[in-house]
Parts: structure tokens; C-alpha cells; sequence
């Protein structure tokens, strides 16, 4: 996997980050770190870290770390995977296999033969089901976790989509813009690991009416 850049998002996470790294440590893949330059606490937990690469991120937001990652990517393939540790490392090799003949693979907590999550809660499950249904509704998406950001590409399908979100409304503009212009994609099981330290970053309410009229937004743009 040495042509595939881990993109991690990395806003906070002092406690995680650390942990997470020496986990992946023997992956043979880049590393990319996106944070913010006054995170200080966060890049301080970096010091010891040699195989790894930092980019300061210029803007704000969780969507806007990951279209400024990517950007910066020159391998042929990326992967979206959080510092906080959720999003477990062992099902990579199967991503960067599949994704040989397809532009997108996508993960799922909700598919079954190995799904799950240890981290979700009542109102971000039911919120989920809402928006994956809506997604498979209006765009017929056939993917069954919308708002699981753990997915691995080619970069250059990513570049090509131009996406605009900067905050957690990027999960869904990702996957709707990829059928919308005919992007081959997959999604497989994956089992959501609780967050190693820190707190989650998403507010359940205000990121949920966001993504609610991003993807209304996106309907009405057919």
C-alpha cells in the first residue's frame, strides 16, 4: 500500500493521536496529519513521530481538513481515517484491494457479517438511518451509512467531484456527488471502535440540520 496517504483529521486530539500512530506505525502507507497550526497540544504529541507528514491547515472544519489533505495528496490513493482511533486500521488492505477497480469503497457499521459501532448513540443511529435512507431515496446511493467518512479512493475521483464543504456536511455532499457524476463505489462492513480519549467533535442537533439541508440542497440541484 505504498501508493495510498492516510488522511487523518486530527482537531484536538492530543490524548488519541499518539496512541493511534503507534498503532499504524508498520503500515506502509504516508501518513498525513491535518491540523491546525494553533492546536498546539496536538502537535506537540507528535514529537518521536519520523514517518509521518503534518500539513497546516489553512481553514476551518472538519470537511475542509479532509478536501485540504487531499488536495495535498500525490499518491494515487487516500483514505479518510479519524485520530481519535474509531475507525479501525485492519480493514485497509480489503479497501485498497477493492478499490483497484472502482473509484470508491465505503465502510458501513450497519451492514451485517461485521458491522457495528461501540460509539454510536440512540440519536446519532436513528439520524443515520434518516439521512441513509433519504440519500438512497433521492440519488439512489445503495450505501447504508452515509455519515461514515471512513473511505478509501483514488484521488483523482476525489479532485474530480470539487467538493465544497468544509464542516461535517462534506459526508453526504461525498457520497451524492459521486453517483451524480457516475462514480463507481462500493460499501463494505466495518466495526466502529469507541474513541480512544478526547470528545467527539459533532453535535448531533446542529450538524444534523446541516447535513438535512445539504442533502435537500443537493436534490433540488438534479
Amino acid at each position: 500500500m505504498k501508493n495510498l496517504t492516510l488522511i487523518i483529521p486530527a482537531k484536538n486530539e492530543p490524548e488519541s493521536l499518539p496512541i493511534f500512530l503507534n498503532e499504524i506505525k508498520n503500515f506502509e502507507c504516508k501518513k498525513l496529519i491535518v491540523l491546525k497550526e494553533d492546536d498546539v497540544l496536538t502537535m506537540n504529541s507528535l514529537d518521536g513521530f519520523n514517518d509521518i507528514s503534518i500539513l497546516n491547515q489553512k481553514k476551518s472544519g472538519y470537511g475542509n481538513a479532509i478536501i485540504e489533505g487531499i488536495n495535498f495528496c500525490e499518491t494515487d490513493y487516500f483514505c479518510i481515517i479519524n485520530a481519535d482511533g474509531s475507525m479501525d486500521p485492519k480493514y485497509l488492505s480489503e479497501m485498497y484491494n477493492l478499490c483497484q477497480n472502482i473509484d470508491l469503497v465505503f465502510t458501513s457499521r450497519y451492514l451485517k457479517n461485521g458491522g457495528g459501532s461501540d460509539d454510536d448513540t440512540i440519536i446519532t443511529f436513528v439520524g443515520n438511518k434518516i439521512f441513509s435512507f433519504l440519500g438512497n431515496l433521492f440519488f439512489n446511493l445503495k450505501i447504508s451509512d452515509i455519515l461514515f467518512t471512513y473511505v478509501l479512493g483514488k484521488t483523482s475521483s476525489f479532485k474530480f467531484l470539487n467538493l465544497q464543504s468544509q464542516d461535517f456536511r462534506l459526508c453526504v455532499e461525498l457520497p451524492i456527488k459521486a453517483k451524480k457524476k457516475g462514480l463507481k463505489f462500493i460499501d463494505i462492513p466495518s466495526y466502529e471502535r469507541s474513541r480512544i480519549g478526547g470528545v467527539k467533535k459533532v453535535n448531533a442537533i446542529k450538524d444534523g440540520f446541516l447535513i438535512m439541508t445539504k442533502i435537500i440542497v443537493l436534490f433540488l440541484l438534479k
